[in-house]
């Protein structure tokens, strides 16, 4: 109940912000002119520009749905990041339309947009709180076994902002006597019964069926009276992470990770974006931008225009990754990774670097197959080695091709790697990537590393 009115909410916000995005603009309008207000303009190329704007901003920032995961800080962080994507590109439209907009009606139409924007999502935040406190959606739950993980579970679900009320455990042995903030009510036998009488909606269990086989009893009688009886199953010794499971015909088969470019036809929608965006950049970028970079590289400093090194690819296999020389040719090159402050940098490769220049021949290794648009970026063959025996899950970044952006890079995991815990998010961003892969989400990518080369990033150098 609770999914379906956060979803129903969510639409209903979308809804709302555009039919006020655009009531307001023709209020605006109509206002002005009422005070002799002269406002002249191409209406439906603007309103058509601040409608993509506005479907931008709430793309990028994310919250274009709700979940039940909310805090007024998280929403409030989201909202403001949402509208400051608004305005900047807004402001973009009106720097490159040659057209000139009226100021008085910029300013009134923003503000009282943005104004709209934030009472509402004030008000869905306190209508949301309201409605989770209220008795008549409250869903009560008790848990199956008194151990680890169903303390844990406890946690987890009564650490979200949800409508579940926990009322305690049963346990195999129900004299146990270990202290805890919420009582074991009683045995197994004893669970469906306490359940009816209780209005119980749902029963967890976390001990094992091939242990105790009267949990298969005790899931039927729990379901012969509405109560939904669900397992949880014990993976810790394996793997402490969320797991998917599929069927081959009935038979289930448990994976530790969703991968969606396994899907061969992902693949292949992924490799034709990476053909078409690369042979754009290089017909229209590339066969000016090489010449001119290479001339300014030359005349800085002697050596080669590229610089190549062997990389880590995909499924562990080594490609020759190309960029711009960006430092003076020198024998650590290949071992020593470059630092904020590195004496190795030519002036022109500083400037290159931090303006991501330097990476720009990548797109002829994403033509020709050995990278990608978006992914994990590629370590060198030192590091690979350093890095898989620091961190176990390291090498599963390697499932993918490389990137010359990614989602740990617009994250702002990039530059030199100075401690453990800056390598463990940069892998952790990176493995999310690829449990969540969509176009859309490359999409993103592109537009948050464009987004973030213009504003400026400080761990670019």
């Amino acid at each position: 109940m609770l999914n379906r009115y956060l979803k129903i909410c969510s639409i209903q916000i979308l809804m709302f912000d555009f039919i006020s995005l655009n009531g307001f603009f023709f209020f605006t309008h109509y206002w002005l002119q009422q005070y002799s207000v002269p406002v002249h303009m191409d209406r439906d190329m603007f309103l058509l520009a601040s409608n993509i704007s506005w479907a931008i901003a709430l793309y990028t920032t994310g919250i274009y749905f709700m979940s039940q995961q909310l805090s007024y800080e998280r929403i409030t962080r989201k909202t403001i990041q949402g509208i400051l994507y608004y305005l900047l590109l807004m402001l973009l439209f009106v720097f490159l339309n040659k057209e000139a907009y009226n100021r008085l009606f910029i300013a009134t139409y923003c503000v009282l947009f943005i104004i709209v924007v934030l009472i509402d999502r004030l008000f869905f935040y306190m209508l949301t709180n309201y409605i989770l406190r209220r008795k008549e959606i409250e869903k009560k739950v008790v848990i199956v076994g008194y151990n680890d993980l169903s303390k844990q579970l406890v946690d987890n679900l009564l650490g979200r902002k949800s409508n579940l009320r926990f009322e305690g455990y049963f346990e195999e042995y129900s004299n146990v006597h270990e202290l805890s903030y919420y009582p074991v009510i009683g045995n197994l036998q004893e669970c469906v019964t306490y359940a009816q009488t209780n209005n119980i909606r749902e029963i967890y269990s976390t001990l094992s069926p091939e242990q105790f086989p009267y949990l298969y009893t005790l899931a039927h009688e729990a379901e012969k009276h509405f109560i939904r009886f669900r397992f949880v199953p014990d993976f810790r010794m394996f793997v402490n992470r969320q797991i998917y499971i599929d069927y081959l015909d009935n038979i289930p088969i448990i994976s530790l990770r969703s991968e969606p470019l396994d899907d061969i036809a992902n693949r292949i929608r992924k490799r034709m974006f990476d053909i078409l965006f690369s042979a754009f950049v290089m017909v229209f970028i590339l066969s000016w931008l090489i010449p001119l970079l290479a001339l300014l590289v030359k005349l800085e400093s002697r050596g080669p225009v590229f610089f190549v090194q062997n990389r880590t690819g995909r499924n562990n296999n080594n490609f020759r990754c190309l960029k711009f020389r960006s430092m003076y040719v020198n024998n650590d090159a290949n071992s020593k990774q470059a630092s904020r402050n590195d004496r190795r940098f030519t002036r022109i490769g500083r400037i290159l670097r931090k303006t991501n220049l330097d990476e720009m021949p990548q797109f002829l290794n994403v033509f020709f197959g050995d990278m990608s648009i978006v992914g994990p970026r590629p370590h060198m063959l030192k590091h690979t080695e350093e890095y898989s025996a620091i961190i176990q899950k390291y090498m599963i970044r390697h499932f993918l091709k490389p990137g010359i952006t990614g989602w740990a890079q617009v994250n702002g995991y990039r530059g030199e790697i100075t401690e453990e815990v800056h390598l463990r998010k940069r892998i952790e961003h990176d493995i999310w990537y690829m449990e969540n892969w969509s176009i859309l989400l490359d999409l993103r990518i592109i537009f948050l590393t464009v987004f973030n080369t213009i504003r400026g990033d400080k761990n670019a150098f």
